[in-house]
């Protein structure tokens, strides 16, 4: 048997301050079939990895194609969407005789003129290699489930977790199902269904938690093969933005219709309980000031709306702002994408102090600059973190500032959120004996910072991703969805 894989990712949200180009994947790197052994850092690495061992101990030949990420910014450029779409056609082309294609795709990728790039690739591979090859991928929760993605792959499988701590799990399970599927096995049949919601779905709290453990209990059971849950990407606008539940059965598209509304409904008639619990600012930092301090463990707030992993440019000010208005240090804060401010604190030096406009560069939801005395502590080029995979993930050329009453910053020049601690420690910085860390990111962060922190707080400001589902201005996407609608699906009568 012989099958070929590839991986193109990034998250587009249509309402971000600048476009997606080719610098943007060249950024992290664009490998053509030798991703899985290359040294540096890559996204794909640890999938193209997994998938050729999987396929070595099965005796399938594998063919590795392009791979290629992009951190989540606006729509993709048209020639550099066109020009990736191509080049895996071209090496499914090359590829020879297939059985299986498996793919590694976000699910929320737009480019111009374009809403539904993995619909518009999944349909390019089935109408190139025929109906007798299995397709597979796997998806991001925070995707859009669209028809032409459905009616083109055979099997589509999202991660489970958010974070999302189990992609290579996830990447494991498509590859035994497709290569059930090529050798006859199973027949998989997909179904979804409409839950008409768009809130955000943290796996790691109630009651979304038990709600995907019992999402993996009837895997594997009564002739299900795969169930998932699309939360959807909120700031990516398309006809199909929100929360579908699908299913993978054996030959069977009514059980597997059934089982999705059976989960579909039974999210919707939890819904009030999945109300996003972000607050404001101020309250989330009286709430740190008036709780008893525990040696050692500092308070997290989560700066969700200048999330980089959601498209927001990483440079908004709000919470820097008002921590420097009401006096509060012996905090850190990051990571702040501004390239300006690290050339200057380059040229400067490490141990130089000086005032430095920071922050506010990229639009009205970035806020205003904020000046401030800071001292450059330390420099570091390459600087990493640990990222989802336990893989490095690049932050580049790095900086730490100490600015008034102990206030410690970190900038990046390689846009991304924060993921874990290292992206701090890695530079110098004791979280240990700090009251507070502000992370830019929206639950990414959890797995690392949980363990160390005595309280998490997600705060809201007018950044570019403020989970205000209500009053997200689309264009495209239909507005009959709850929070906006009390009741879409009608089943509270």
């Amino acid at each position: 048997m012989r099958m070929y894989m590839a991986m193109l990712v990034t998250e587009t949200n249509s309402f971000a301050p600048m476009p997606t180009g080719l610098g943007s994947f060249e950024e992290y790197g664009i490998y053509r079939g030798d991703a899985s052994r290359r040294p540096e850092m890559n996204e794909g690495a640890a999938f193209m990895r997994l998938w050729h061992r999987r396929a070595k101990a099965a005796g399938v030949e594998a063919v590795e194609g392009l791979c290629a990420c992009a951190q989540p910014a606006g729509r993709t450029l048209a020639p550099v969407w066109e020009g990736f779409k191509a080049e895996i056609l071209d090496g499914i082309a090359q590829a020879g005789r297939l059985d299986m294609v498996l793919l590694l795709l976000h699910g929320a990728m737009m480019a111009v003129e374009q809403d539904d790039c993995e619909g518009d690739l999944l349909a390019a591979i089935r109408a190139r290699v025929g109906p007798g090859v299995v397709i597979g991928a796997v998806l991001d929760p925070h995707c859009h489930l669209s028809p032409l993605m459905l009616d083109s792959a055979d099997i589509l499988i999202a991660m489970k977790e958010y974070p999302h701590t189990d992609g290579l799990e996830r990447a494991d399970e498509l590859f035994d199902l497709c290569l059930r599927a090529a050798k006859g096995d199973i027949r998989p049949v997909m179904r979804d269904f409409d839950c008409r919601m768009i809130t955000l779905y943290p796996t790691t709290d109630e009651p979304v938690k038990s709600f995907v453990a019992d999402m993996k209990a009837a895997e594997g059971r009564d002739g299900i093969l795969s169930v998932s849950l699309a939360h959807g990407f909120p700031w990516g606008d398309t006809p199909w933005t929100g929360t579908r539940m699908w299913v993978v059965a054996d030959g069977d598209a009514d059980k597997a219709a059934s089982l999705a509304r059976s989960f579909g409904e039974r999210l919707y008639r939890q819904r009030e309980a999945l109300r996003s619990n972000v607050t404001s600012i101020d309250v989330a930092l009286d709430r740190v000031q008036a709780a008893a301090k525990q040696p050692g463990r500092p308070a997290v707030l989560a700066d969700v709306a200048d999330n980089p992993g959601g498209g927001a440019p990483g440079d908004s000010t709000f919470i820097l702002h008002r921590l420097l208005e009401r006096g509060i240090g012996n905090a850190a804060i990051g990571c702040f994408w501004d390239l300006g401010a690290i050339n200057i604190c380059v040229n400067a030096g490490i141990g130089s102090h000086f005032d430095l406009r920071l922050g506010g560069k990229c639009g009205p939801a970035s806020g205003d600059p904020v000046d401030l005395p800071v001292t450059v502590r330390n420099i570091r080029a390459g600087h990493t973190q640990i990222g989802l995979e336990g893989e490095p993930t690049p932050l580049g050329l790095s900086v730490w500032l100490e600015g008034p009453r102990g206030l410690h910053i970190v900038l990046i020049s390689q846009r991304t959120q924060v993921f874990q601690p290292d992206a701090f420690t890695g530079l110098g910085i004791d979280l240990s004996g700090l009251d507070l860390i502000v992370v830019k990111s929206t639950q990414h962060f959890y797995a690392g910072f949980a363990p160390l922190a005595a309280s998490i707080h997600y705060v809201s400001t007018p950044g570019a991703i403020a989970p205000e589902f209500s009053t997200i201005p689309y264009r495209t996407r239909r507005l009959d969805f709850w929070p906006r609608v009390a009741d879409p699906l009608g089943l509270d009568a």
